[in-house]
């Protein structure tokens, strides 16, 4: 008799702690499905965080050696995960882990906030499937993983400072979506969601006196980090190409698609994901429908069917609707889930009892939960990393560059310069080579966009001064997008620059079905590839580069 006081305590802690244990189980089920994935090929969005990373831990700012549009959060986040990690693809796609699985416990605790105990496992469950999807190119470490990060945790702290009316709740809420920002231009939505939301809540309250003070108080939160990141872009003396790259080049690239082109894409997406998720969007819109309807609910749902229609304003950037766009949209997709079930729960929408209403609800979700990993299967537990990569990314030479990779970093000279004339980033962070020009996307040059000729002028005129010790050719018409127009400088330059001063010592040539043939030194001097291929060429000794005769 005297223990039973205690293991009633011991048991009830237990009880308590149920919840913790289902997510650590959550956390643990997708961490193994990554970590299973660790040395997956990285792909070229990957490619580009991984190199500016691996220069900034060598002291080199961003836009100093490698331009692009995407604002550097990500590059900085990337190079603090190979800091602890390690500068390997399996140290990008720890850092990954780490990244996917605080999101997974903001989400926990934003749905827990908002609804109840059961709602906030399902979110989270639900977020942590989809996240890792591959429809949603959930595998790759892509920017869209680290803006989430962020404005989870701020959605939540606006949520209090709302609720609450604490200032210093909105201030660090709007600092965490400003930082969601950094990490990718998309995350201005999140800010906009913010600000819409704050005075929506001060109008409701009808709490005029306090919004002004509210509204100042999260726009301070928001643009310092823009503000510190523009200070250290002119410290660094890179400010004038930071801004031409991420405004002047991201304003051009944002009016390249048609609306038309950019609803088919739409509809494309869509149209793939409700064969596996159409339970999670089943119960979703339950959530929204009854969530509206619950008099004690109703501006909680409203609230996070606001944030599901500007995080969808996220996934439609430039009109483009890639795969990976729509993680911006998971978390509060994923509230919507938790609510369906939580709501489907209460006996009092049906004539049932509400251990009857309870079983129904889980069911649902467990049905939708295991129907989803089950048409995954194969992704999830079976392919190896190089079979995942290809069947997700089929004609992009992302293996191919891992090989073509191994060579140069076996031949090249630790502190030779390579050139890449296509679209593959990850060339340079496999190597640890810095790259001849600071031009590592090609696509930017070739895009019906005003300042493509320049671009290339530029790139050949970099090129040429760093003489390359090793030029990459891509012949992948993926990593092109664009084919240059007739009168375009790069294609007829690049011909001749090569003839002139370099030798083919490398051809990985894959064919059709996916078979890859790959050739070095002699063996590739005299190989014809027949299908989409990269070509390695090494720089000629000075002697034997020929001089126009006088």
């Amino acid at each position: 008799m005297d223990y039973q006081p205690a293991a009633n305590a011991s048991s009830g802690s237990l009880i308590r702690l149920w919840p913790w244990f289902a997510l650590l189980l959550i956390l643990l089920f997708v961490g193994f499905i990554r970590f299973r994935l660790l040395d997956m090929p990285l792909e070229r969005d990957e490619g580009e965080y991984a190199y500016a990373g691996q220069l900034i831990l060598q002291g080199i700012p961003p836009y100093e050696l490698a331009y692009n549009m995407k604002l550097p959060g990500t590059y900085y986040a990337c190079a603090l995960g190979m800091a602890l990690f390690g500068q390997t693809i399996a140290g990008i796609h720890a850092t990954l882990i780490v990244v996917n699985s605080l999101t997974i416990i903001f989400v926990f605790f934003l749905a827990r906030k908002l609804f109840s105990v059961v709602a906030a496992l399902v979110s989270a469950a639900s977020y942590a499937l989809m996240s890792i999807s591959p429809l949603n190119l959930g595998m790759a470490t892509h920017a869209t993983q680290f803006v989430v990060l962020f404005a989870v945790p701020a959605t939540l702290l606006m949520w209090k400072g709302c609720e609450a009316g604490g200032r210093k709740f909105l201030f660090f809420g709007g600092l965490l979506y400003g930082l969601a920002f950094l990490m990718k231009q998309q995350g201005v939505v999140f800010c906009a969601f913010g600000g819409v939301y704050l005075v929506w809540d001060g109008v409701r309250k009808r709490n005029f006196a306090g919004l002004a003070k509210a509204i100042f108080t999260y726009g301070a939160g928001v643009f310092l980090p823009y503000i510190c990141l523009c200070l250290l872009m002119a410290w660094d003396g890179v400010f004038s190409r930071f801004w031409f790259w991420t405004f002047t080049y991201a304003h051009s690239y944002v009016g390249l698609v048609s609306w038309s082109q950019g609803f088919r894409w739409l509809f494309v997406h869509v149209s793939a994901g409700l064969t596996w998720s159409a339970g999670f969007w089943l119960l979703g819109i339950m959530g929204l429908l009854f969530g509206l309807r619950e008099k004690t609910l109703c501006h909680r749902t409203h609230f996070v069917a606001l944030l599901w229609m500007f995080s969808f304003l996220g996934t439609a950037a430039g009109l483009y609707f890639r795969g990976h766009y729509f993680i911006l949209l998971l978390p509060a997709f994923s509230l919507l889930v938790g609510l369906g079930v939580d709501m489907l729960q209460k006996a009092s929408f049906f004539r049932m009892p509400a251990n009857l209403c309870r079983i129904i609800a889980l069911s649902l979700f467990a049905a939708s939960f295991v129907w989803n990993v089950y048409a995954m299967r194969f992704f999830f537990f079976s392919m190896s990393g190089d079979e995942v990569n290809r069947v997700i990314y089929n004609d992009f030479p992302f293996i191919e560059a891992v090989l073509v990779s191994d060579y140069i970093r076996e031949h090249a000279r630790p502190n030779a310069r390579i050139a890449v004339i296509g679209s593959e980033p990850e060339i340079f962070f496999y190597t640890h080579r810095h790259s001849a020009t600071g031009y590592i996307y090609i696509y930017a040059l070739t895009e019906p966009q005003p300042n493509a000729r320049s671009m290339q002028l530029d790139m050949i005129h970099e090129i040429e001064s760093a003489r390359p010790e090793y030029l990459i050719w891509v012949g992948f018409k993926n990593s092109w997008i664009f084919l240059p127009p007739p009168d375009a400088p790069l294609p007829q330059w690049a011909d001749q620059y090569i003839a002139k001063f370099y030798v083919k010592t490398g051809v990985v040539d894959t064919k059709p079905d996916g078979t890859i043939l790959y050739f070095w030194d002699k063996d590739a001097v005299n190989y014809q590839p027949a299908g989409e291929h990269i070509t390695v060429f090494k720089r000629r000794d000075e002697a034997d580069i020929p001089t126009k005769k006088n």
